[in-house]
């Protein structure tokens, strides 16, 4: 599979974009554990062109992290146009578009998925970034606004005929936001479909390694995307690379080794932050992580982990934790 002049293997498998989450040190970890493309948190075209500077720093990447996506989202053709121009001085490998987004503050202002219900705007937002800047443009969306307007099937060869380089499918609609189960039988349509010609992304509930390889025997995807279940867990990739290639599971990782992991995502992101920001940004890996999950009255200790401000509180209770239970 093949993105502009990018290679990928069999079985590749993409990290998702997602805000507050796919942070560089984040980034840099499921690289290390087996993703094959990264993409940055989706970045507001409108706040990048008036040089917000939390805006600014998503834009600070590293060649460690090669093949990466910057990803855009905004509602109008011209700023999406002159951010996409200041996105491509990053050097990134891919300008991804973002019409997938559901949450309100996003979708309800005419960006993200808001843009299923404006299609021409859709699409003359793709035709116009496609020929605005000279690296691959990608694109993220939904099966469609709601179960009345389904319209992926022929979406994908409007989006096509913008002249995107791929497509990457969530198995559900705007309304549905992250609820109930993805259904990928639309984006095996989509695959399938003979006028079809560029790589097809599928996104939505793979949690499992085995779950990653039935959607590319069943579907026919050329790529897999993983989200949530990598927030906490980013050697997920580890894990579904060895399923993939030996057709079983990979030895259960030692608790030290997870918590080693959870360790370095910290200390890199005081580095990349400070210490204070470092811990309220990652409490959210915190909480998504398997290592907690079964222990018991670990609704106390959580309120405890979140509540912490230094370093030396929150591996503090790491160390109790690993004493008391493992």
């Amino acid at each position: 599979m093949q993105i502009g002049n990018i290679v990928f293997p069999s079985f590749p498998l993409f990290l998702a974009p997602m805000e507050d989450v796919t942070d560089r040190t984040f980034r840099m970890l499921c690289k290390e554990f087996g993703a094959d493309l990264v993409y940055t948190e989706f970045i507001s075209a409108d706040a990048l062109i008036r040089s917000i500077q939390r805006t600014e720093q998503k834009l600070t990447l590293s060649d460690a992290e090669r093949p990466i996506a910057i990803q855009l989202y905004g509602r109008d053709v011209d700023s999406m146009v002159e951010a996409a121009k200041i996105a491509a001085l990053s050097n990134p490998d891919i300008i991804d578009l973002n019409f997938g987004c559901p949450v309100k503050r996003v979708a309800g202002k005419g960006a993200g998925a808001g843009l299923l219900r404006d299609i021409p705007a859709m699409l003359a937002i793709t035709s116009a970034v496609v020929k605005a800047v000279q690296l691959p443009v990608t694109v993220k969306t939904r099966l469609g606004w709601d179960d009345n307007s389904k319209i992926i099937v022929p979406l994908s060869e409007q989006l096509q005929d913008c002249g995107i380089a791929a497509l990457a499918i969530h198995g559900r609609t705007r309304a549905q936001m992250y609820s109930g189960e993805a259904d990928w039988t639309l984006i095996g349509e989509v695959k399938n479909n003979p006028r079809i010609h560029i790589p097809i992304v599928g996104n939505g509930d793979v949690t499992t390694p085995e779950r990653a390889m039935e959607c590319f025997q069943r579907y026919g995807v050329d790529a897999v995307m993983v989200g949530r279940a990598s927030i906490g867990r980013p050697w997920i990739f580890k894990e579904m690379k060895h399923y993939m290639e030996f057709g079983e599971q990979l030895p259960s990782l030692s608790v030290e080794f997870q918590f080693d992991i959870l360790k370095k995502q910290l200390l890199e992101s005081v580095e990349w932050l400070d210490e204070r920001k470092a811990i309220l940004h990652l409490r959210r890996h915190l909480a998504a992580s398997p290592l907690f999950k079964g222990i018991p009255f670990f609704r106390e200790m959580r309120i405890r982990m979140l509540r912490v401000i230094t370093l030396q509180e929150l591996f503090g209770i790491f160390e109790e934790i690993q004493h008391d239970f493992f």
